[in-house]
């Protein structure tokens, strides 16, 4: 049998099987693991256990339990409540005043987890009342809320490109400031298109009135942009002496976390429950991308034995004469195809081992693609039918707020992303220079 054919038996084998229900690395590490016994006999069998010990020694994997506990700490404790308040009253007087705030709220909050799901949640239970009680337009804010926290997976320190990282073999820190300025001009490009939007049709964003306005104190305001300077205070405690080399990102992702403890004991509201039920969610979410990474580092070794990427590169390159960007174009249409149906770390394990040598192969550089693949990961969250912020939402929304008004929500947004994604594509330097800047430096 053909390499070609093995690899596509292998994908065969793995989609079918996961027709059955099972879970994404159960399905991926068997495939793996009888593959390399079927091609290599009893010395396939190591093949597992090699992936578990190169698992177990990469050690900036223990970054990725901090950043989760600092996620479920923010939201446990309900830090965001004073930034959701202070958005509340600085943005209230512009059109879309308080969807722009949430939108920047999210950007805070992206930049303490990690996690969509922590965005999410902080989303749909602090702001998307209030948004409704203030008269917005129902869809504008499901959408405004989806999308926004969407950004918890490309602005640092995200768990996505940590996991990437750990796929692609690529320091995850350059990753992490690759991720800052696509980040920074996807949450610009909602903020523009909240603000014209409402700014052409008022009775989508009501302003708040002058007199709720009135009521708020100069010093209200000023404690309130005080609150507002905590979650940026934890990002610099973080980022700045890791990009001045005064710490590993081991060593940062430690500080970031007990900064994000202390913040919650100053405030009173580090208590045992939130304590147990952080370090529950952690353990819990830590142990699964684990598994995830240990099935997609198998599966990959499998390939490289293959040669499968090679042979793949040649049926398009030489056979259809496809140019490389094209090649390019088409694993993100596939991206976006798979993501209505999988979730991110599906969708990174199951093409993984094919796309990101491929990648290589053809030219471009593994950084900058790791940013198209976390983007592309943020519109699969928002298309139906299996989007995974969709069904967050609905879990979350009031009965006011049906599933066609979640569906029909997030259609300009996911436009707004495309656009994010396709000027990220055309130039690179976006999310290159400023890993490039600091790491020359």
């Amino acid at each position: 049998m053909s390499y070609e054919m093995i690899a596509i038996l292998m994908f065969s084998a793995m989609l079918l099987m996961m027709l059955t229900g099972q879970r994404v690395f159960g399905v991926i590490g068997f495939v793996a693991v009888v593959a390399s016994l079927a091609l290599w006999g009893t010395g396939g069998q190591s093949l597992g256990f090699s992936a578990a010990m190169k698992l177990m020694k990469w050690y900036p994997l223990l970054t990725l339990p901090m950043f989760i506990f600092m996620g479920y700490v923010m939201s446990e404790s309900r830090l965001a409540d004073d930034l959701y308040r202070m958005f509340h009253v600085w943005f209230g007087p512009v059109p879309g005043g308080l969807a722009i705030g949430t939108i920047l709220l999210m950007v805070l909050i992206s930049a303490m987890n990690g996690l969509s799901v922590a965005g999410m949640a902080i989303g749909a239970t602090i702001a998307l009342p209030e948004l409704l009680r203030r008269n917005y337009d129902k869809r504008m804010v499901t959408g405004v809320i989806q999308a926004g926290s969407s950004l918890g997976i490309l602005i640092p320190p995200s768990v996505v490109l940590v996991l990437y990282a750990m796929i692609a073999r690529q320091p995850v820190g350059q990753l992490w400031l690759a991720g800052i300025l696509p980040g920074l001009l996807m949450a610009s490009l909602f903020v523009a298109y909240i603000w014209l939007r409402c700014r052409l049709n008022p009775s989508l964003g009501p302003v708040l009135p002058p007199e709720e306005l009135a009521t708020v104190s100069r010093a209200e305001k000023m404690r309130l942009l005080a609150a507002g300077l905590l979650p940026l205070g934890i990002f610099a405690s973080m980022m700045v002496p890791f990009v001045n080399g005064w710490t590993s990102l081991v060593e940062s992702s430690v500080i970031g976390a007990l900064v994000t403890v202390a913040a919650a004991v100053v405030k009173g509201r580090f208590t045992r429950e939130v304590f147990e039920t952080s370090t529950r969610a952690t353990l819990a979410i830590s142990c699964m991308f684990m598994w995830i990474i240990l099935a997609a580092l198998a599966f990959g070794a499998v390939f490289d034995g293959l040669g499968a990427v090679r042979a793949i590169q040649g049926f398009f390159v030489d056979r259809l004469e496809l140019s490389p960007w094209t090649i390019l174009i088409m694993m993100q249409l596939s991206y976006l195809i798979m993501g209505m149906f999988l979730d991110d770390t599906a969708m990174l394990v199951i093409v993984a081992p094919l796309y990101v040598p491929l990648v290589g192969v053809l030219g471009f550089d593994l950084i900058w693609y790791g940013v198209l693949y976390t983007i592309t990961c943020q519109i699969a969250y928002l298309t139906p039918p299996f989007g995974y912020n969709l069904f967050l939402m609905r879990a979350m929304a009031p009965p006011e707020v049906s599933i066609g008004d979640i569906y029909r929500s997030i259609i300009p947004f996911v436009a707004v992303m495309v656009v994010a994604l396709a000027l990220v594509m055309a130039f690179p330097q976006i999310a290159l220079w400023l890993p490039q800047t600091l790491y020359a430096r």
